[in-house]
């Protein structure tokens, strides 16, 4: 149970670079479709609906689409749990449960073919009884005193699937929500148990709370019976200004390492965390872009960008991408003696990392392969490797309790690969450095496709700029290169989120059994070798992401893969500017492109959901000189008559909080006003997935690929 200065789980701000003088704006005659719940662009969205679904929809399509939904809903999924005390908790949806079970059990009992469930809650329930449609968004803990069970729990519950969710008191014991127990409206809001009567709450309380980016700016103490006006009337715990990505306080109750943690996120990438000592909050003296982790007596740092320490000019440099360690209390009092317990290579990059009582568990990969080391800190950080990870395969190694006093060296390892159901494994660590046992398979997943039919492998493409891009390719055993392979390409390239091999049934039912290539581009922007590779296609460097993909698609058509007539490419949010990009930038190269929950229009992007979070990646389109570079791939406005563009398929969701369906209906929108054909789809619940059940993801994955196949193989 490791604490973490909060780096947000998705999204940045508007700096305070905004200059006076603002770069106008560009005219833009489907503003009318930013009323999201707007009659006129709801009529709008319904009709393109239906005109979907009527070219779409047909016995066929059906048939696919409740194969995948076989997938999703199958009794042989894996029941991923994590471990509170003596229980083991889950959260299911199947086809009797579309909105799902949350629901634990015993450690004996989850090791049988037939776990016994002890249901918590059930969400479907909840909506009948309520009248309302919630969608489970987890739950969060109080520690219980020593020698107690896990009873309180803060439920979250979203209204439509959005990042706005309610939360709400729960009693393990009882089953029940708590009557006049704690309980917040949904908003974005961030709490974190004190004690069994306090919460530290940053929340919507009115004008002022939220920042642009609309996430909270503050923590209050919210004590039991405090009304949201009584919340709202206190002074803040700890604020940051609204420019800021958001500000809140976290809470922790580890024996013998209990602390208030402040974090004072300024974008996406840069961050303060500050130690509540008496009535002071004091900084952790550290980078802005200083990745920082706490756990018991240790401070782990990872530098984003090349970190000297003294500043001198003949001081310690370390890497971007390097943990570094120190105890907390020396740091703290000023020591810099700190160790390096991992230096990144060019292939090799740090990943995650996770405590388990005695030792500490890195995730690398290398060449986009896992690998994984554990550290003794005890042995001066000495580093045993498991040998727990096959070639082209990802595998996480995380701590099961770090605080079981009988487990407490116990882990999970999940594994998977694209022709490798997921297998859950659990091991132990045996003080003294070494692995212990080698771990024991828990659970596998079935296989939903035949996999002996097919083969992965991985290649290299060579980028505008000399560099090579790593991806994945899984096909047919006697794959012919002759140019005609129905080839589905994906890429991310953002946020540095990394790409990583993993099993996905329904790909393989409605892609490689009907004879497609299945291809996953690790391009820059990702994080699949370190901060570096996400930090060489920021802001006016995006280009290059775009280049690496615009090369694999090439590479693809020289290897004899498929020629761009066969190639087709897809990609959600930050994957769905980057398909937008090779729609307008590279269409020469694709034969058809699905493009989901994207961002699209960057000149508005920051005005729209919470766009302003993600000035750091992009830049500020407001700034004259970020617009100049922004505006180089923003593909709303890089559109032009006269061009042959691919066929294209845009999807998003009304209640998506995030990105916002807004930039796909006008994109639609305008593509058609120049008479370019598009497909738009626009799920109406669903949030940022675009899907709150099983049947909707089943719905939106079988409608892009149906759309793909179609268009690549001349039945569109």
């Amino acid at each position: 149970m490791t604490e973490a200065a909060t780096s947000p789980t998705l999204a940045p701000e508007p700096t305070a670079s905004h200059t006076s003088q603002q770069s106008p704006e560009p005219a833009d005659e489907n503003l009318w479709l930013e009323d999201i719940h707007g009659e006129d662009a709801m009529n709008w969205v319904r009709e393109h609906n239906e005109r979907t679904d009527a070219t779409l929809v047909n016995p066929a399509y059906k048939a696919l689409e409740a194969r995948v939904l076989e997938v999703l809903d199958s009794k042989d999924r894996i029941p991923m749990v994590s471990k509170r005390g003596d229980w083991y908790y889950n959260f299911w949806r199947d086809e009797t449960n579309p909105r799902g079970l949350w629901r634990r059990t015993s450690w004996e009992s989850y090791l049988s073919d037939t776990p016994v469930w002890d249901v918590l809650l059930d969400v479907d329930a909840l909506c009948v009884a309520e009248d309302e449609q919630w969608l489970w968004a987890g739950a969060s803990f109080l520690r219980p005193a020593p020698g107690e069970e896990y009873r309180n729990a803060m439920v979250a519950l979203s209204p439509d699937g959005g990042d706005a969710v309610a939360y709400r008191e729960f009693d393990l014991a009882t089953r029940t929500f708590v009557a006049g127990g704690f309980e917040l409206p949904a908003a974005k809001t961030r709490l974190s148990w004190v004690d069994a009567d306090t919460l530290y709450v940053g929340t919507d309380t009115g004008e002022g709370s939220m920042t642009t980016s609309s996430y909270p700016s503050a923590a209050r103490v919210l004590r039991r019976g405090d009304s949201l006006a009584q919340l709202a009337a206190k002074e803040p715990l700890f604020s940051v200004p609204l420019d800021h990505l958001s500000g809140g306080v976290s809470h922790s109750s580890t024996p013998g390492f209990e602390r208030d943690l402040a974090y004072d996120v300024l974008d996406f990438y840069n961050s303060r965390s500050y130690l509540r000592v008496g009535d002071d909050w004091v900084h952790i003296d550290v980078p802005d872009d200083m990745n920082v982790s706490l756990h018991h007596e240790w401070l782990l740092l990872r530098p984003r960008t090349d970190w000297n320490v003294s500043g001198a000019e003949n001081g310690t440099v370390y890497g971007a991408g390097t943990l570094l360690a120190i105890e907390l209390d020396a740091f703290m009092a000023g020591s810099r003696s700190l160790t390096t317990i991992f230096a990144p290579s060019a292939s090799v990059s740090l990943q995650s990392w996770s405590w388990t009582r005695d030792f500490l568990l890195l995730n690398l990969l290398s060449d986009v392969s896992s690998k994984i080391l554990v550290l003794d800190p005890a042995a001066n950080w000495a580093a045993t490797e498991l040998d727990a990870c096959p070639p082209l395969h990802s595998v996480d190694a995380f701590a099961v309790d770090d605080e079981d006093p009988d487990a407490g060296n116990d882990y999970w390892l999940v594994a998977s690969g694209y022709l490798t159901p997921t297998t859950v494994l659990r091991g132990s660590l045996t003080p003294g450095g070494t692995p212990g046992a080698a771990a024991t398979v828990v659970r596998e997943a079935p296989s939903f496709f035949p996999a002996e039919n097919y083969r992965v492998e991985q290649h290299f493409a060579t980028s505008a700029d000399g560099t090579r891009v790593p991806y994945f390719q899984v096909g047919p055993q006697d794959l012919k290169l002759d140019g005609a392979n129905p080839t589905l390409l994906g890429g991310y390239g953002g946020f540095e989120v990394s790409r990583t091999p993993s099993y996905s049934g329904a790909v393989g039912r409605t892609w490689l059994e009907r004879g497609g290539v299945y291809v996953v581009a690790n391009i820059r922007g990702g994080g699949e070798y370190g901060p570096s590779w996400h930090t060489a296609a920021l802001q006016e460097n995006r280009y290059r992401a775009y280049e690496d993909f615009a090369a694999v698609a090439r590479d693809l058509s020289a290897r004899g893969v498929a020629a761009p007539a066969h190639l087709g490419c897809a990609g959600g949010s930050n994957g769905g500017l980057l398909v937008g990009n090779m729609l307008t930038q590279y269409p020469e190269l694709f034969g058809a492109i699905s493009c989901g929950v994207p961002l699209l229009d960057m000149r508005r992007y920051t005005k729209l959901s919470a766009g302003a979070s993600w000035i750091a990646e992009y830049g500020d389109p407001d700034v004259p000189e970020q617009w100049e570079f922004i505006k180089t791939f923003s593909p709303y406005h890089l559109l032009r008559s006269g061009v042959h563009y691919p066929a294209t398929f845009i999807w998003t969701a009304t209640s998506d909080d995030r990105v916002g369906p807004v930039q796909a209906r006008k994109m639609a929108a305008r593509m058609e006003s120049i008479g370019i054909p598009v497909w738009f789809h626009e799920a109406l619940e669903g949030g940022h997935a675009g899907a709150g059940n099983n049947e909707q993801a089943a719905r939106l994955h079988t409608a892009s690929h149906e759309f793909l196949w179609r268009a690549l193989t001349g039945g569109l």
